[in-house]
């Protein structure tokens, strides 16, 4: 599977990181500069913007794609990167050319973060030598579009957050010897400092020599600026057009190295500008007030909630301890109660400080153990406590609850030194519980400490006469400075801001009306304010956040942004195209629509002549003796028909597996009349689902099967109380494999330690933000372990990321099952017999009914089928059944079944002479593929598992498998064995066990 890397045009934000830059704030609104400012350590000698080149620290930047056996590492071969600046608010352009030097072609999957305040605005990829810009869609139909475009090998793009600001872009493909191009626009505040706004660009962004060009454009600009000489860049002068001033540099063969900064004046005065998108006017304020902060009342009893996760190893501990010296210093004497928090949270002790020594906790969070996923909202309140310090990045992704809302007089803060944080919602969470949330600048140790024991002026209310939805950028000032935004309703507005400072009550009155100063990104401000906001509650708020997603044209947490190929393609996934495409799309609509109808009418006609074709295959009595030995023409004719029967192209070209000589299948009955209503979830006078007694007895052993992995020898042989001890030693090198995670795992549940097993399973969550195939085995596993109420919200995130895979459905509602919820398993099955899936999920209709009847006729209580078509309720009760799943996508993995006779159930032999049945086989990833045997005859049966290749388009690592057993299916009497596998290359064949029918 492709390593997930960070984008390296888009590592500005380490840069930031690393040369100590604060935060950036919120775009200011335009205004034209013309106070004093001064170079970067030097004093100018006139009034002027200064620009400065520096060299931060090494800035690595990683290679497009991880790639393995020899594969070259994706180049870059162009870098342009252009900034415009109007007052103090900079949009910021990178376009990049890759070219993949490899014999094949590459999907191009990268991570990058982006800071608070900073928002994306745009994404185009080249189609046809051209750059398309993206549009929104909901995120889980782009992913939907775009695994399914990928298959067809057509250029499709895909830009998505995945936690907090991070965020994912996957395009496809990076042709062989070929180049992409790509470009991604966004937008940030300057840091404000005094009187200036402050701007810095690190240009390190290529890993290799390039085509390099730096365009710098500033508008309004009242004075020359200045650039000092910079030793990488040469002579780069600004020149004047206008009010304006461009810089322009043009490079070739060159490796962009040190960081543009700038300082320009900043108006005194409150400011207010207006836009008009989608038919509503917007607004946005900047209010400058004091910049003075005061000591704040300091609590006497805390509750440190502190971040064991993963991720937090991410973190700059010691940055973090340096803060809570000087905050513990400054409380002095005080109680605190330590909650450590990773999959689930644990009581870490109470701690006294006395006279500002602390020095037992901060040997216990030095201690600390970063490991395992982030459950950050999985605590309860004690109602004793003044105030919570919530240590964290904020990236909770094992919460199965709301955040918890503190009693009136608590208040939260949140303090955190990961770049990649999810700040806007330790914002949210922290500013609805009275606090705020601070970022850890290790480069300017000592303001954090100082931001959480003073307050700055603070906002106390917002009133509005001619306006709403008026929300606030932050409620405290940031370096003297308070943005609120909102929605016109007449062209004049009256906000009234309640304000305090030092206890002293403040208002401020700004009339707002339609002919302000215009401003091309007020809307976009708001809508940013607004989704901080609602991120505080995202489950409460997802169809609000995906609705200001598709207004605005961003990426959320709930919309994405896509570009298609192909007219069509807009047409037939009923896209809105960019503005160029819309007529010509149009015109494709109407007969797209027409055809869907009819697909629609269709379907459940063909999931019942399915299902009737399986209660045929019930229903009729096999023969259980030995087999007539077989004419070697029958075989051929009954290979060719099955083949022909089957309709896959694909497998033409694929030699059967070899088996010994046997019986070949009998041809499938015809289909009987449909069930009828009046029998339907009761199994037949005799057979297995009538009584427990009634069920042969059958012996299951399944091969353990295990990893040979050098660190597995390692971690057997050590004692029971050094395990987790050498584990955590082994993880940093194998922290990028989910193979490490599921091997350690599986021993300690080998061992009885639930508890730990489950932690370092669950660092599958933590690996790569929404990797829906780790999701997937994460839940499986813990599903596995009889851990059902851990697993259900995990594929309930499967599902939002993949509704378009019924998989993820069919997950759900086993797990949902295996919890007790059996109606509501059973409506999730019904969704899935219902559903109209892509043709590469053939029979999954089929084996959702087989569970669902089985629910319902096995459930402890009568459950609700009125939304059943009662045409396919009816249990179909079996001896023997066997269940095949994986996780890569693009995949072929095969079931084998050997039953006594010798004979092999397969793809290509899916009836056996016995009347083992074998489901349609899935060649493009995921399964399910399933064994059915309604009577067994004695004697013993052998599984085995097939990997037979992929077609992925991505770097791919092992294949993680889960074979379950089941006997008496369907009925009161039904028993289950499940078996994790995995494996490596094609072709390869493993046994997995066998059971005996005595």
């Amino acid at each position: 599977m492709l390593k997930k890397i960070l984008l390296c045009c888009l590592l500005i934000q380490a840069a930031h990181a690393q040369t100590g830059t604060p935060s950036p704030t919120q775009p200011a609104l335009p205004s034209k500069p013309s106070a004093s400012v001064s170079l970067i350590g030097i004093a100018p000698p006139h009034p002027t913007a200064t620009t400065h080149f520096t060299t931060p620290p090494s800035v690595i930047a990683p290679p497009l794609i991880s790639t393995r056996k020899g594969e070259q590492a994706i180049q870059t071969k162009q870098l342009h990167i252009s900034t415009e600046i109007s007052g103090g608010l900079a949009q910021t352009t990178v376009e990049m050319t890759f070219f993949n030097p490899n014999g094949r072609n590459l999907e191009g999957n990268l991570q990058f973060p982006l800071l608070d305040g900073q928002q994306i605005a745009s994404f185009a990829l080249d189609i046809e030598g051209k750059l398309r810009p993206a549009v929104p869609v909901e995120k889980a139909r782009g992913q939907k579009i775009f695994e399914e475009i990928v298959r067809e090998r057509v250029d499709p793009g895909l830009l998505e957050v995945t936690q907090g600001n991070n965020f994912k872009l996957r395009i496809f493909p990076i042709p062989s010897k070929g180049t992409r191009t790509v470009r991604l626009q966004y937008t940030e505040a300057l840091a404000r400092q005094d009187k200036s706004w402050k701007f810095r660009l690190p240009l390190a962004l290529g890993e290799r020599r390039q085509e390099f060009t730096l365009d710098v454009l500033l508008r309004d600009q009242a004075n020359q600026p200045q650039v000092a000489q910079s030793l990488h860049l040469g002579e780069a002068r600004f020149v004047k057009n206008g009010n304006d001033y461009a810089l322009r540099l043009q490079k070739s063969n060159f490796s962009a190295k040190g960081e543009l900064n700038l300082q320009l004046a900043a108006k005194l005065a409150p400011q207010i500008a207006i836009q008009k998108k989608t038919d509503e006017h917007f607004f946005v304020a900047e209010i400058p007030v004091s910049n003075a902060r005061v000591a704040r009342p300091l609590p006497k009893r805390i509750g440190l909630l502190w971040d064991s996760s993963g991720s937090g190893a991410k973190r700059n501990l010691e940055a973090e301890l340096f803060e809570l010296a000087l905050y513990f210093k400054a409380v002095a004497n005080a109680e605190v109660n330590l909650t450590v928090l990773r999959e689930t949270a644990s009581d870490g002790g109470v701690f006294k400080i006395v006279n500002g020594n602390w020095d037992s906790l901060r040997r216990a969070l030095q201690k600390t153990v970063f490991d395992g996923a982030s459950a950050l909202s999985h605590w309860q309140i004690n109602p004793t406590l003044d105030e919570y310090l919530l240590v964290s990045d904020g990236l909770s992704n094992f919460d199965r609850q709301s955040f918890p809302q503190l009693a009136s007089k608590q208040r939260l803060y949140a303090l955190s030194s990961a770049v990649s944080a999810d700040s806007s919602r330790l914002a949210a969470w922290a500013e609805a519980n009275g606090g705020k949330a601070v970022q850890v600048n290790p480069h300017k140790l000592g303001s954090a400490a100082q931001a959480l024991l003073t307050e700055a002026v603070h906002i106390e209310q917002i009133n509005a006469i001619g306006a709403r939805d008026v929300v606030f950028e932050s409620r405290e000032a940031q370096n003297g400075l308070l943005r609120i935004a909102g929605k016109l309703l007449e062209n004049n507005a009256s906000v009234t801001v309640q304000l305090s400072h030092n206890g002293k009550p403040q208002e401020i009155k700004l009339a707002v009306n339609a002919q302000a100063a215009l401003h091309p990104f007020a809307a976009n401000l708001w809508a940013q304010y607004k989704l901080r906001n609602l991120d505080a509650d995202f489950e409460l708020h997802r169809a609000e956040i995906g609705r200001i997603g598709k207004q605005f044209g961003i990426p959320t947490r709930e919309t994405s942004l896509l570009v298609l190929e192909r007219l069509e393609d807009y047409v037939r996934h009923e896209v809105t195209p960019p503005p160029e495409l819309a007529a010509a799309v149009a015109s494709l609509m109407q007969t797209a629509t027409e055809k869907k109808l009819q697909q629609r009418t269709s379907h459940l006609d063909k999931v019942l002549a399915q299902f009737r074709a399986r209660v045929a295959w019930w229903e009729k009595d096999f023969p259980k003796g030995h087999k007539p030995k077989p004419r070697e023409e029958d075989q051929v004719i009954a290979h060719e028909r099955d083949t022909l029967q089957r309709g896959a192209p694909e497998r033409l070209a694929r030699s059967a597996p070899p088996r010994p000589t046997a019986m070949m299948a009998a041809p499938a009955p015809s289909a009987p009349p449909p069930p009828s209503p009046s029998n339907a979830a009761h199994a037949p006078k005799g057979s297995t689902a009538e009584t427990a007694g009634s069920a042969p007895e059958i012996g299951m052993t399944l091969k353990k099967w295990t990893s040979n992995a050098p660190y597995i020898a390692r971690l057997r042989n050590a004692k029971p109380e050094q395990t987790y001890a050498m584990y955590l030693d082994e993880k940093p090198s194998y922290a990028n494999s989910s193979a490490f995670y599921l091997d350690v795992a599986e021993l300690f549940f080998e061992r009885g330690n639930t508890e730990l097993a489950v932690r370092v399973l669950s660092n599958l969550a933590e690996m790569d933000l929404e990797n829906r195939a780790l999701l997937r085995i994460l839940g499986l596993r813990l599903l596995q372990a009889s851990k059902a109420d851990l697993a259900i919200p995990i594929f309930e995130k499967v599902l939002r990321l993949a509704p378009e895979e019924p998989q993820s459905l069919r997950d759900l509602a086993l797990a949902l099952a295996a919890n007790q919820q059996f109606q509501a398993a059973v409506n999730k099955l019904n969704q899935v017999i219902e559903g109209q899936w892509d043709v590469r999920f053939p029979d999954i209709e089929g084996i959702a009914l087989a569970e669902m009847n089985a629910l319902i006729a096995t459930a402890p209580t009568k459950l609700d089928t009125s939304r059943i078509d009662p045409r396919l309720l009816k249990n179909l009760p079996l001896d023997i059944r066997v269940v095949m799943t994986w996780d890569a996508d693009n995949s072929d993995m095969d079931l084998w079944v050997t039953d006594p006779n010798g004979e092999r159930c397969a793809y290509n032999f899916p009836l056996t002479y016995q009347g083992g049945r074998m489901s349609k086989d899935f060649t493009n990833g995921y399964g399910p593929e399933e064994f059915s045997l309604k009577t067994a005859k004695p004697g013993k049966y052998k599984i085995e598992t097939n990997f037979y290749g992929n077609r992925q388009q991505v770097l791919a690592g092992a294949t993680t498998l889960q074979v379950k057993l089941f006997t008496a299916f369907g009925s009161k009497a039904q028993q289950e064995k499940v078996l994790t596998l995995r494996l490596q290359e094609a072709k390869e064949t493993v046994f997995v066990g066998e059971f005996e029918v005595k």
